[in-house]
């Protein structure tokens, strides 16, 4: 039989165990900021029925869909996080408390153009707080905060939470007498970081059909700038004029008032007029998250508020808010520029024991004792030369090796050597496992991304 040349399909990505280390302490360190905020874990089937996943409709989304028959069944992987949810809210409702804080990071897929940076089966790591029927302003103003606390977490230092409301902008061109045509223009603005101002003037005039008037108005209202304070201070002009517009401005300035207590610095936050999320599916406030030193990333986390979340699925009124993190896209860039901790252990096991007799006895309690204490062990028992065992412990990047003869079996001590500084001591097993923890958590303390 003719052998296969193996490969990987474009635009999936498979990672050596070092990177995939790197990943898995990004979710790792995900889960634990998550859990902080009162969010339970979910994981929802990858494979739905394909008339649960459409039923919001064709579009975009059935284009890019993986979709397959098996049997009678009309199959399809999921695209997202946000539709899985839906469905299992409406299926699952009678069974769940509200408000529902779920968090949930899992592969998506979409049959898209894979391109650098952009891949066909990739990881998201979502978040949402879901309502019954209701679900306050304070949520919306919590989640800059778990914004703020992941990435600081993940080492990340210079970033900016950008802000807006979707009931400013609709309000704004309600104002304007435009507001049959929002979505369109709200469209086009969201191009303003990637074409800048001249351009989408232009598009509002040609595509929209604005005078210069209203396009006038709209490039000053986009333009205001500042601190949160006085962006939200200039917005008192439109106040009185669209009960709309002002039930976003009490909105916007409920989740600035809150920001200091929850405890998000004003360097990593903004308010934007710019930020409208080119969806209609949101219906408040809405989130963009940026590397301010690398601002051709763009937005590294993005979500905001919506009205009703499985309208598709059920007649019960279920509003929510969350944010979605495109993790491998995310890990790529990162890992692009160069912004991943190289200092950061990734190896398999933090010792690997290298018995030296024939009795493995010894070896095997001590490798117990070590796991019983939290260290990862690995036992190396392959006839291998003692050079070739070393070298397996080095390209590996394992920081301990015990040596264990009949010499240290019958002194009652471990041979320990700490790889990175060369330093060897015989010492009492106990002693030996207080210095490994004490080694490892001086060192495993770095942040898995170079802030």
């Amino acid at each position: 039989m003719a052998k296969q040349t193996p490969r990987t399909l474009s635009g999936f990505m498979e990672l050596l165990p070092g990177p995939q280390q790197q990943l898995e302490r990004i979710m790792e360190t995900l889960r634990h900021t998550y859990s902080l905020y009162g969010f339970t874990p979910l994981d929802t089937p990858v494979i739905e029925s394909s008339e649960v996943l459409l039923a919001k409709g064709g579009g975009e989304t059935e284009k890019q869909i993986y979709r397959f028959q098996k049997g009678d069944a009309d199959l399809s992987l999921r695209f997202d996080l946000t539709v899985p949810l839906a469905k299992y809210v409406a299926l699952h409702y009678n069974d769940l408390t509200f408000p529902f804080r779920r968090y949930q990071i899992g592969k998506v897929y979409r049959g898209e153009r894979a391109q650098r940076g952009r891949f066909r089966e990739f990881y998201q790591a979502d978040i949402d707080i879901i309502g019954d029927g209701k679900l306050s302003i304070l949520n919306e103003a919590e989640i800059p905060a778990i914004i703020y606390k992941t990435f600081s977490a993940l080492g990340l230092r210079r970033f900016q939470i950008r802000v807006n409301n979707r009931k400013i902008l609709g309000g704004f061109y309600e104002l304007l007498h435009w507001h049959h045509r929002a979505e369109d223009i709200m469209r086009i603005v969201d191009k303003l970081d990637k074409i800048g101002p001249e351009k989408v003037g232009l598009m509002l005039h040609d595509e929209v059909g604005m005078d210069q008037d209203a396009v006038g108005e709209v490039m000053k209202f986009i333009s205001i700038k500042g601190s949160s304070e006085e962006v939200l201070h200039a917005l008192e002009e439109y106040r009185g004029r669209s009960q709309t517009f002002d039930q976003g401005l009490e909105e916007l300035n409920t989740v600035v008032r809150y920001l200091g207590d929850f405890g998000v610095p004003a360097e990593n936050f903004a308010v934007d007029l710019t930020i409208a999320r080119g969806l209609d599916y949101y219906t408040g406030t809405v989130y963009e998250t940026t590397l301010l030193d690398h601002p051709e990333i763009g937005s590294v986390c993005s979500g905001g508020r919506y009205d009703n979340l499985a309208e598709y699925y059920t007649d019960r009124q279920l509003p929510g808010a969350g944010i979605s993190i495109g993790l491998t896209r995310l890990f790529y860039v990162l890992g692009e520029q160069g912004m991943l901790n190289p200092e950061l252990n990734t190896a398999p096991a933090d010792v690997l024991i290298l018995p030296m007799t024939e009795d493995l006895s010894g070896a095997i309690a001590l490798a117990t004792q070590l796991r019983e204490n939290g260290i990862r062990t690995q036992l190396h028992c392959e006839e291998k030369k003692f050079k070739q065992k070393i070298a397996y412990a080095d390209k590996l990047g394992i920081p301990y090796v015990i040596f264990l003869g009949e010499d240290e079996i019958n002194a009652g001590v471990v041979a320990c050597k700490d790889m990175v500084t060369g330093e060897q001591t015989k010492l009492e097993a106990a002693a030996t496992i207080y210095r490994i923890k004490a080694g490892l958590d001086a060192r495993g303390g770095g942040a898995v991304i170079l802030g």
